[in-house]
């Protein structure tokens, strides 16, 4: 794959305060590349460097072949062209319909009446709102307001698609269709999406690979299921941690010693069979009373919390430990 978006030790100082401190990170064209991190860590300046709102203090930053930071702000318009957003609030016109708000950013571009309708009326189709191209935004649920708000940012047929905390006003359900009408539009026409998030789950759900953002330093990038399985920096597993909230909580661990009198330990998972092995292997009972596995990537990831009794428990969690497996004591 090609270089998508690139930046070369991008820091961004806001009265002399440090938003990006340092950002060297490549994002390749086709992928959907995450960028997670708690409030604050610099995640919405990223973006907003990306589609041109903001330069860098210093640094370089390249979107396609070209250098963004050495533009005037002709430039960056030209470059914010082939750039589409979707936003939290979804920001569409009240006074406009369905349609309208599609229709907006083609008008502002100069496309004629014809083909304007025929892009609103397959976009519409592509989101499956074409049945309420006539309504206003006020008709629409929050998931159908940000599917026309998808819609929209496709309009001006974008390369690269920026998703700043998309689906952080929606709902369980709705995120879901949300996030799976965002795999759509990046497996079936080939779009870059860079998704901004605070939720693990969202970039669990479709992200090819993850950047953990802290403070505004990028500490550490791998596929999504490196980072959520085996996070290599102590800045990562912490926000890993306590995004998944996969340990129990110190109230549900007195609970739990309460009814298991057991060596209580919490073993994150990657290959489940294995894990049952070595605890086979050392006469080591395992009872499961907290956390959970689910899919990511094809693969088990997860956290559980087990009361281990019988046999040799030190031995066997020196084996898990031998083979890279993060093993806690509670």
């Amino acid at each position: 794959m090609t270089v998508h978006v690139r930046f070369e030790h991008v820091s961004k100082e806001f009265s002399g305060r440090p938003a990006l401190a340092d950002v060297t990170l490549d994002i390749e064209r086709g992928e959907v590349f995450g960028v997670i991190g708690h409030s604050g860590a610099g995640k919405s300046t990223l973006v907003r460097l990306i589609n041109g709102l903001e330069t860098p203090t210093s640094g370089r930053l390249y979107v396609g072949p070209q250098e963004v930071t050495a533009l005037a702000e002709r430039g960056r318009r030209e470059v914010r062209r082939d750039i589409g957003m979707i936003f939290q609030q979804f920001n569409l016109f009240r006074s406009r319909t369905v349609a309208g708000n599609v229709a907006y950013p083609l008008k502002v571009a100069g496309v004629r009446q014809p083909e304007r309708d025929r892009r609103v009326a397959r976009l519409l189709d592509f989101v499956g709102l074409l049945d309420r191209a006539h309504d206003y935004p006020e008709k629409l649920s929050g998931g159908q307001k940000q599917r026309v708000g998808v819609a929209r940012a496709l309009a001006t047929e974008p390369s690269l698609l920026l998703a700043d905390e998309a689906t952080s006003a929606l709902d369980p359900e709705t995120t879901g269709e949300v996030l799976a009408l965002l795999r759509r539009v990046n497996r079936d026409l080939g779009v870059t999406i860079v998704l901004i998030t605070h939720e693990l789950d969202v970039i669990r759900s479709v992200a090819d690979r993850v950047a953990v953002l802290d403070s505004g330093r990028v500490v550490e990038t791998g596929s999504a299921y490196d980072v959520f399985a085996q996070p290599s920096t102590d800045a990562a597993a912490q926000f890993v941690r306590t995004a998944l909230r996969d340990r129990p909580s110190p109230e549900t661990l007195a609970r739990l010693r309460v009814r298991h009198p057991g060596r209580l330990v919490t073993v994150r998972v990657r290959d489940q069979a294995g894990l049952a092995r070595t605890f086979l292997e050392h006469g080591v009972a395992a009872e499961v009373v907290f956390g959970g596995i689910s899919e990511l990537q094809e693969r088990s990831v997860g956290s559980i919390t087990f009361e281990l009794t019988g046999g040799d428990v030190d031995a066997a969690l020196a084996a898990l430990k031998a083979e890279g497996i993060e093993v806690n004591d509670e």
